[in-house]
């Protein structure tokens, strides 16, 4: 059965924030600097919510722990934030989605694993310091997610207890770390998705299409 939803939180990178060019680019940079032809960008953005791992092992075949892991994403974040506005924008329709969140006085905020040294800025640059309630980021608490921990913290933020609560992601952790929070939980269909369980097997309360689908699921709470 839905609940009434209090806020509404989101995840950034897949749900809020189209990121995948510039950390594909990224990644396509560094190969290019080896002599090495550029990947699909559709093979790279499905791994985007894996962030360095994903982008890193990806464009090198190599996994944390290998030799030479580390050299190769830091290397990696460092050129993902000198390039991290070049081409990344918010979804179509996430401008009117919180605009309709404001409306109905909803508070809306983020959780993200992005560390802060990205995502502040990003949040920043895009205009959404202005209206966003909480931030919470991958190094904010002890865990990130799927732990709870990050979710609950921006629940405490927000002043809305964990049930009154509904988060949106396109990752099966996003739905994982809601489930474990005690909160609503909705896939973000347009995201990055990754690889692994079908959408329809993540466990959601349910799935969105577009981030316009978004307002009338929770009006229908």
């Amino acid at each position: 059965m839905r609940r009434s939803v209090r806020a509404v939180l989101f995840d950034l990178d897949g749900t809020l924030l189209d990121s995948a060019p510039d950390l594909a680019g990224a990644c396509n940079d560094m190969r290019a600097e080896r002599g090495l032809s550029a990947l699909p960008f559709a093979q790279l953005r499905r791994l985007v919510g894996s962030g360095a791992r994903g982008m890193v092992g990806a464009g090198f075949d190599i996994a944390p722990g290998d030799d030479g892991y580390e050299p190769l994403r830091d290397e990696f974040l460092r050129r993902y934030e000198q390039r991290m506005t070049r081409d990344t924008a918010l979804f179509p329709e996430v401008p009117t989605l919180l605009d309709g969140l404001r409306q109905l006085g909803l508070p809306w905020g983020i959780v993200t694993n992005k560390a802060a040294r990205f995502a502040v800025p990003l949040v920043d640059w895009l205009g959404l310091e202005r209206t966003v309630a909480t931030l919470v980021c991958g190094d904010t608490t002890p865990h990130s997610k799927p732990h709870p921990a990050p979710l609950l913290e921006a629940a405490r933020q927000v002043g809305v207890p964990a049930a009154g609560c509904i988060y949106i992601g396109d990752d099966h952790r996003d739905i994982e770390a809601g489930r474990a929070a005690g909160m609503q939980t909705l896939v973000a269909a347009w995201g990055y998705l990754g690889a692994g369980l079908l959408i329809a097997e993540w466990g959601a309360d349910g799935v969105v299409q577009t981030p316009g689908d978004v307002l009338g699921w929770i009006e229908k709470a």
